[in-house]
């Protein structure tokens, strides 16, 4: 039986996204094809006739979830021009630091095993994070960072990921809540007084 192109897309789709939760969740050295497969519903051929190896896949869970943050930010970008930043930073150190770590961002999760990955998996992620902090450098206005440790907007940028990919680590990797919060508190604070908004 023959597929529709849009099918095998639709495939495509639900495997990356299954890839994407269970490399979250496991990481790379625990995340397997079958459990892949499983949680996308589709069948090890399946897989196999969308990638030619789980290093494939891992790599374009990776490049799928950076893309899903730049295009969050974009949004909200076009739709709170004003206010974006602050709602990002409570969004990311808020839901995406309590949500289950198979939903949560990619940056923090998947980043130490791409610290382990090939060439070209590096690659990639590198023109990925270069695009995200694009994104987010043309939503600053040049008038934060009292402390000149970041004068440009890209460099902003780059600090301001570091800090919320850096905090988000720490408070999901204690074991007392009222420390996780605290350290998403003090991160918060100090993100968006690096960028002039916190008041």
């Amino acid at each position: 039986m023959r597929y529709s192109t849009e099918h095998k897309q639709e495939t495509k789709a639900k495997v990356v996204a299954a890839a994407g939760r269970v490399f979250r969740q496991e990481g790379y050295g625990g995340a397997g094809i079958d459990a892949f497969t499983k949680a996308a519903g589709v069948t090890n051929g399946a897989f196999y006739g969308h990638f030619k190896s789980k290093r494939e896949a891992f790599r374009t869970a990776m490049l799928s979830g950076l893309d899903e943050l730049r295009q969050g930010i974009a949004a909200l970008r076009a739709n709170e021009p004003k206010s974006w930043l602050t709602t990002f930073v409570g969004f990311y150190l808020g839901y995406k630091r309590t949500c289950d770590l198979g939903d949560s961002c990619a940056l923090p999760s998947l980043s130490p095993d791409v610290m382990r990955a090939d060439d070209e998996t590096r690659g990639a992620y590198t023109a990925e994070l270069y695009r995200l902090v694009d994104e987010i450098a043309a939503g600053l206005d040049g008038n934060g960072d009292p402390c000149s440790l970041a004068p440009s907007q890209e460099d902003q940028a780059i600090v301001l990921l570091a800090m919320l990919c850096g905090g988000v680590t720490l408070a999901r990797a204690v074991s007392d809540p009222v420390l996780s919060k605290r350290i998403a508190q003090r991160v918060a604070q100090a993100a968006l007084c690096l960028t002039g908004q916190a008041a």
